[in-house]
């Protein structure tokens, strides 16, 4: 059976360090760290007190205030983020197949705050039941494919994946192979999450998972230093548009790079933790490189899951051994989650467009925040430490990783237009 072949023709980002495309790729390339004392809520009691928000986002600045109250946060990261993309792909809707055109979107939790609020709500209350009544919609990590299909008018395939931080890479995947398959000529695909919340950090730091470096918040998060002390928390939304090759040729669109494999797999070992070896990890990368029909060694970059937990970095660089070998040092290694924090089931999206972006500027962002050396990781391997890097990408892999043992990772490819 002959595939079809998957290009991106369109871009969007809200992000910690920037809430457009160009504006992310600039604090990307700078070294910019998004994280700082929270402002959603008074976190004075808590033993994490800073996160990855966004920064100067009013809703309202694109769409009616009626219709941003009848969504979670994450719900309005996905139609920002995707109305982005979707304008940066198509100058006008009119001349599309609009039955041919799906949504397929990621968000690990989908609407926390909006239920940790009602909840809040009825406790304080007479036991009374006062619901708002678009509690569920809201909730729903559906609902964001769904608005986005409403405001467009997209009526092709339309559902959201769920699998922890993995959610918006499984979304990419699925697009990609929807469209590979011909079911659909484009489709919307990214992720979206608003997890920087009372329930959000109290959760998190309850499984000990969040840095409390509470005196730096901005070198909090620090992938492979010997010093790192858990992930930060982040939040916004990355949207890729997906497009049939001949059906983006056709109407001269901007293609990006080409979207050539992804890889699925589980640990099928601990609910939270990675298989200390890194088996999960391991056989993802090579289920991706498998898929794309590539050599690992034409490989020239990798955006890790890289978090900033003791166990994740170290299980992730032994995985990279295992599947890169000595072409692993002519690599570069980064983890943009030294910048953004971890934005969780918006993860995989947004550091998709990191590596899109690096392939079509040819320089790899840093890794920032980086002080000591981990004796447990190999420091041979070129991270990308605290500075960017200007070399030639053409294939670029990006890896997401989520509770649960869920593992997924795709891969660009520059394109001759």
């Amino acid at each position: 059976m002959n595939l079809k072949r998957v290009v991106v023709t369109g871009l969007g980002a809200l992000t910690p360090i920037g809430n457009t495309v160009s504006e992310y790729w600039d604090g990307l390339i700078s070294g910019k760290s998004g994280a700082d004392r929270i402002t959603y809520f008074d976190c004075s009691n808590f033993k994490t007190q800073f996160a990855c928000e966004l920064k100067g986002f009013d809703p309202e600045d694109f769409m009616d205030r009626k219709l941003s109250r009848k969504m979670d946060r994450f719900a309005q990261y996905a139609i920002v983020s995707s109305d982005e993309a979707i304008k940066d792909a198509f100058p006008s809707l009119e001349k599309l197949d609009m039955e041919r055109i799906g949504v397929i979107w990621g968000a690990g939790i989908g609407g926390l705050e909006t239920f940790q609020n009602e909840v809040l709500n009825f406790a304080s209350g007479n036991g009374s039941p006062r619901f708002n009544p678009f509690m569920i919609p809201k909730m729903i990590p559906d609902i964001a494919p769904g608005i986005i299909s409403i405001r467009n008018g997209f009526r092709g395939p339309n559902f959201a994946t769920v699998s922890a931080c993995a959610s918006s890479a499984n979304a990419i995947i699925d697009g990609l192979n929807y469209i590979r398959l011909g079911h659909a000529d484009v489709i919307v695909s990214g992720g979206s999450e608003a997890g920087v919340s009372i329930s959000g950090i109290g959760g998190f730091n309850a499984l000990h998972a969040l840095s409390t470096r509470n005196d730096n918040p901005k070198t909090a998060s620090r992938p492979f230093d010997k010093d790192r002390d858990g992930f930060v928390l982040g939040e916004g939304g990355g949207c890729l548009i997906l497009e049939e090759l001949e059906h983006a040729k056709k109407r001269g669109a901007k293609i990006y790079a080409e979207l050539i494999g992804g890889g699925l797999s589980a640990d099928a070992y601990h609910m939270t933790a990675p298989h200390p070896d890194g088996i999960g990890a391991i056989n993802v990368m090579k289920n991706c490189i498998r898929d794309a029909k590539i050599e690992y060694s034409e490989i020239d970059i990798v955006n890790m899951h890289g978090t900033s937990t003791q166990l994740g970095d170290v299980a992730e660089a032994k995985a990279l051994e295992n599947v890169f070998h000595k072409h692993l040092y002519s690599m570069n290694i980064n983890s943009t989650k030294s910048m953004t924090g971890h934005l969780l089931g918006a993860a995989g999206a947004v550091e998709a467009i990191a590596s899109i972006l690096a392939i079509n500027n040819n320089i790899v962002p840093p890794t920032i925040n980086f002080q000591a050396a981990d004796e447990n990781i190999d420091n041979k391997i070129n991270f990308t430490f605290n500075k960017a890097e200007q070399r030639e990408v053409n294939v670029a892999m990006s890896n997401t990783f989520g509770f649960g043992g869920h593992n997924a990772c795709v891969l660009f490819k520059h394109h001759d237009q």
